[in-house]
């Protein structure tokens, strides 16, 4: 803020005193007109499922999963379409062996879009962790239909 307020003034200092009054006014309106609408476009911003998905994204990353999962449920709450928030609101509550949570979430994400394998892959491991076998392998092999070979893996392995 210091260095737009010195920018201002610099600014203002370089017009003649002779110019009219009306030269320094519409200088001073538009910089604060302008000033003014940052705001409003942080606070749209901070509204977006988009910034909560980002912003959720980043605290996973950093190992912040509790922050994670309140950002994603932000972001689901603004559009409960997104199966990508789901889906990783589901990998940070597996991590903090939040199995059944996971689960729900990884289901959700399905039924938004079926055509990802990672999301069978990591809801069949919450399977595993709580000791449904069966569950597990089902969606296992699902991802395996889908062409994963991680998948085919996992089913030669365990199922």
């Amino acid at each position: 803020m210091k260095k737009r307020i010195s920018f201002i003034g610099a600014i203002l200092s370089l017009i003649p005193l002779v110019q009219p009054l009306l030269i320094k006014t519409s200088v001073v309106i538009s910089s604060a007109a302008l000033m003014l609408s940052v705001p409003k476009k942080v606070i749209a911003e901070s509204s977006s499922a988009i910034f909560y998905y980002n912003r959720g994204f980043d605290r996973a990353a950093e190992g912040d999963h509790y922050g994670a999962i309140a950002d994603f449920t932000k972001a689901i709450q603004i559009n409960p379409n997104d199966d990508d928030a789901f889906y990783n609101r589901g990998n940070s509550k597996s991590i903090i062996k939040d199995y059944y949570g996971s689960i729900y979430d990884y289901t959700n994400a399905i039924e938004i879009d079926s055509s990802q394998s990672d999301v069978f892959i990591n809801r069949g491991l919450s399977r595993q962790n709580i000791g449904d076998k069966e569950g597990a392998c089902f969606d296992w092999e699902k991802a395996s239909s889908l062409g994963d070979k991680d998948a085919i893996q996992l089913v030669r392995n365990h199922c």
